[in-house]
């Protein structure tokens, strides 16, 4: 199965750039998900193409008006079939690997990507949204969090990395019981400038790596991420 992109965006070349690069660029290759990229400026009236307008009621900034976003959903909606509707937005809940997993069911996923001072309210009353959010801070635009959740998203689909154990042995990955930060890593050389790799990942002893890791990802977690133990 194709997982199918369709990322409304006022900056389609700023998404396009990140998507035709790495895992994202793998992962259309191998055909395991395909990006369609809509501009709903194109979908808006007058010479200048407005999407913004002055809000209601007086305050700073602009807002973007729902008509042109309207437009462009029918007209997405069209080529194929309902997809899961997704806004980013800082009112929305918390993007974590969870959802990653949850959205990397979905067969289509279509993203709003917000400007300016936001959506006129219309917009999220219109449709069933989805309202995702990767943090509590202000971006410039929703292409950022968009990109953020596609690669999380991707790298989840059934052999883009490969290694099918490699997704899940990082931060978050079930390998690690789904609330660790990832163990240290190292390489060659044994030595550099006095740094060592521990004697236990040269010894071939696939059990006391596996029981080494796990500690590392225990002590890791607990001293910069305790809130991901709260519980236990």
């Amino acid at each position: 199965m194709t997982l199918r992109f369709d990322i409304l965006t006022l900056f389609p070349a700023m998404v396009n750039a990140v998507l035709s690069q790495s895992i994202p660029r793998i992962a259309a290759e191998q055909g395991a998900v395909e990006y369609h990229l809509h501009n709903f400026r194109d979908f808006a009236e007058g010479v200048h193409q407005a999407v913004d307008d002055r809000p209601y009621g007086g305050g700073a900034g602009m807002v973007l008006k729902p008509e042109p976003i309207f437009k462009c959903i029918r007209h997405v909606l069209t080529e194929g079939p309902m997809p899961h509707m997704v806004m980013l937005s800082p009112q929305g809940r918390r993007f974590t690997q969870r959802v990653a997993e949850e959205l990397a069911a979905k067969p289509r996923i279509l993203m709003l990507c917000g400007r300016y001072e936001g959506f006129d309210e219309r917009i999220r009353l219109g449709w069933q949204w989805d309202e995702i959010s990767i943090g509590d801070y202000v971006l410039s635009g929703g292409e950022l969090a968009a990109l953020a959740v596609t690669d999380a998203v991707v790298r989840l689909l059934p052999g883009v990395l490969g290694d099918e154990a490699s997704a899940d042995e990082e931060s978050f990955g079930k390998g690690l019981e789904g609330r660790l930060l990832e163990y240290p890593h190292y390489t060659r050389p044994v030595e550099f400038e006095g740094m060592r790799v521990p004697e236990v990942l040269q010894s071939g002893h696939h059990g006391e790596i596996a029981k080494w890791r796990l500690e590392q990802a225990r002590k890791r977690t607990k001293e910069r991420r305790p809130d991901l133990l709260d519980g236990e």
